[in-house]
């Protein structure tokens, strides 16, 4: 009898990145990507809805439902985006073909906690935005969230700084209250922050692969130019970093990373520090609502799954629906 799959929700705010993991999922044979929810961050929430309409539609998966978010953070609206990294439209100034889909009717957090509740199996979700959604099903459906089955964060730093202040991470500083809201929750949750992400780098060499290999890898890696330049400023890398597909690698193969039970809070004050996760790394945490906080990662490995998948889904190798 053939593994079952997993049931996945991805939840984003696409972003070059973002469209790499979804892409990633979809080539994945791991497993099932049922919903994908939308949230505000890179760009405002209409073109991230927009975005993830046709990425979908790119990777032949129109089928997928995408439902719109949280429009904004929970308390302190987000200062600014991040279109001098994604391109103003946010996927680095390509544009794909109109989806035929239209948007799911229902709110975001009401398709997840309809998903939620009636899965016969645990469902992971992977969450590569801000945690505005998350936050709010914690607040408006408690009962669904506690079946969540495993919660994959990308955001946070536990030893590298930020990227978008000196101490805070994009996706956590777009909206510190809800990471707070959903460190603290007592949910199965991975956080895979920048002391992973940073050190894992697809170069020209692997975006070249996949970019010959037909046209949505073509579409992924012309998404990714301005990506690259930016990459290149910011971090000093001759290639991309790819924190979002790294957090749904983590997803699609449990156990990718090396995890630690850690206590984490989320600064949420008005200071220079607003945004950053303090983990306590002094010791391995027992508690109930710990964090598996990512400290280990193979990159080479981490690289070559996501190529390799790109390679396989573009040249037609699809896995089933």
């Amino acid at each position: 009898m053939a593994p079952t799959r997993i049931p996945l929700v991805i939840d984003t705010d696409p972003g070059v990145d973002d469209a790499l993991a979804v892409l990633l999922a979809l080539a994945s044979p791991e497993v099932d990507l049922r919903l994908v929810t939308t949230v505000h961050g890179n760009v405002e929430l209409t073109q991230t809805t927009e975005n993830a309409l046709r990425v979908l539609h790119l990777a032949g998966r129109s089928d997928v439902p995408v439902a719109g978010g949280a429009r904004s953070s929970l308390v302190v609206p987000q200062v600014q985006r991040a279109g001098h990294v994604h391109g103003t439209a946010g996927l680095g100034g390509v544009v794909l073909p109109l989806s035929p889909a239209a948007v799911d009717p229902r709110p975001a957090v009401t398709a997840l906690a309809e998903l939620l509740t009636t899965s016969e199996e645990p469902v992971t979700v992977a969450a590569i935005g801000p945690l505005t959604n998350i936050a709010l099903l914690l607040a408006v459906h408690p009962d669904a969230a506690a079946r969540i089955g495993r919660l994959v964060v990308m955001g946070g730093s536990a030893t590298r700084g930020g990227n978008v202040t000196a101490a805070a991470e994009f996706n956590i500083w777009a909206d510190p209250e809800a990471a707070a809201v959903v460190f603290r929750a007592g949910l199965p949750t991975v956080m895979v922050g920048l002391d992973v992400t940073l050190p894992t780098v697809l170069t020209a060499a692997g975006i070249s692969r996949f970019a010959a290999a037909g046209p949505v890898g073509a579409s992924a890696a012309a998404a990714l130019a301005q990506y690259v330049d930016h990459a290149r400023t910011a971090y000093g890398t001759d290639g991309v970093v790819v924190h979002d597909a790294l957090a749904l690698t983590e997803a699609i193969v449990p156990g990718t990373l090396g995890t630690v039970p850690r206590d984490v809070v989320v600064d949420t004050g008005p200071g220079a520090g607003r945004g950053q996760t303090l983990v306590d790394r002094r010791t391995v945490s027992t508690a109930d609502d710990a964090v598996a906080v990512a400290e280990q990662v193979d990159s080479e490995a981490a690289v070559e799954f996501l190529v390799s998948r790109l390679v396989a889904f573009g040249s037609g190798a699809q896995p089933p629906r």
